[in-house]
């Protein structure tokens, strides 16, 4: 990741003079044409701009500083296109964005200039004795010249003290620019606060719709198979002295079927929480998974330490969910699943390269699996393009 974000902190000036120019361009126009017509929606445009601009930054954090940031946006009102422009000035996170790519110059000017210095002389006194070799003496100094190769190894060597200094440097710049990123890329209080509700509420839903599966799942299942138990219970004791024959005929009717009752309410019990899942933890259960699957499905566990029971559940029906509707829809011929710990977080992400399509839609089981796993604040993505593949990652905290 140092190599990564150094890479950031060198190439970070162009964006940050893009951004300035424009906005200090932009914004005085704009604002200067409000009294006539043409300068609101200027203005309006340029916010998308901005907001745009954002986005790619929080994108970047990732990859660059291993930073994971959501969108702190709030949901779009309802209604047409010109009430949605109208609503942009009112959203908190728009001038968070606004101030971060005003930061972005002056912060991005600081961590080239450091960065270009150290990298410079660190790189340039390793070189030494290479460019001894191709006859290019240094000159370090007005009056210290590098001219062979003895007096060029204890540069290099000093060389390469700076540059373990210039690392540390630059993770320490990374770490300040993550931290201001979070602060004005990341969600507020207030915009935590909604998000927070909107998961709650989704939960409430989803253990509702969750109840309500499970009572369904015994009223048409297990239930109407033990009523038709007793039925033939009944009917073979009054058959017995009469016809024995037919007595025994029922009998083993109802043993049937109560081996079937049985295998019933082993599956809702599954569906609950798998007993494996319980006994020997989330790699177990999700090869268990992959041997019914009718495909060959790579399975791939690595977490440190055995996340907590309601992490594991959820993780797992991810991936149950996922895989079935690989097996109805996909046509899939290989899949994948990966679950790994990333700081705080429990990765799933479960792949196929079937001819995609899947939609997280409302009242769906993707949607159903997204709402689940905001009931421990987590979050669900879909990428599937028509003609594949797919991708289905799940984020889960390891703590909420």
């Amino acid at each position: 990741m140092t190599w990564r974000a150094a890479a950031y902190l060198l190439l970070s000036i162009v964006p940050g003079i893009f951004w300035f120019v424009v906005l200090a361009f932009a914004v005085p126009v704009s604002l200067s044409l409000v009294i006539v017509w043409v300068g609101l929606p200027l203005f309006l445009l340029t916010m998308l701009c901005w907001r745009g601009g954002a986005v790619l930054e929080r994108r970047l954090m990732r990859p660059a500083f291993g930073i994971t940031i959501a969108e702190p946006y709030r949901p779009w009102p309802d209604g047409g296109w010109l009430r949605r422009l109208f609503w942009l000035p009112s959203d908190p996170a728009t001038w968070k964005d606004f101030g971060y790519l005003l930061l972005l110059f002056p912060l991005s000017l600081v961590e080239f200039t450091v960065s270009a210095v150290l990298w410079t002389a660190s790189l340039g006194l390793v070189a030494q004795p290479l460019l001894v070799l191709l006859q290019l003496p240094t000159s370090i100094t007005d009056t210290v010249m590098v001219d062979n190769l003895p007096e060029s190894v204890p540069w290099a060597l000093l060389g390469l003290l700076i540059t373990a200094g210039t690392l540390y440097v630059v993770r320490g710049m990374a770490w300040l620019h993550g931290m201001l990123a979070v602060a004005l890329l990341g969600a507020g209080d207030e915009e935590r606060v909604i998000h927070l509700r909107a998961s709650r509420a989704r939960g409430v839903d989803a253990a509702e719709a969750e109840r309500r599966r499970i009572e369904r799942d015994l009223h048409d299942g297990a239930q109407q198979r033990l009523l038709a138990v007793a039925m033939d219970l009944g009917r073979a004791q009054s058959k017995m002295e009469s016809d024995p024959a037919e007595a025994k005929e029922l009998l083993a009717q109802a043993h049937a079927g109560a081996k079937a009752a049985i295998a019933e309410l082993r599956d809702l019990a599954r569906g609950i929480y798998p007993a494996i899942l319980t006994d020997r933890g989330l790699d177990a259960a999700l090869s268990a998974l992959a041997a019914r699957a009718p495909i060959h499905v790579d399975v791939w566990v690595d977490t440190d330490e055995r996340p907590p029971p309601a992490v594991e559940s959820i993780a797992y029906f991810v991936v149950a969910e996922s895989l079935t509707n690989m097996a109805k829809h996909s046509l899939a011929t290989e899949a994948s699943v990966r679950v790994g710990k990333e700081r705080d977080h429990v990765l799933v992400e479960i792949y196929d390269n079937g001819m995609g399509g899947a939609e997280a839609r409302p009242g769906g089981g993707l949607a159903g699996l997204a709402d689940r796993a905001a009931t421990i604040d987590g979050t669900l993505t879909v990428h599937s393009p028509p003609g594949g593949p797919t991708t289905i990652s799940a984020r889960l905290p390891y703590e909420w």
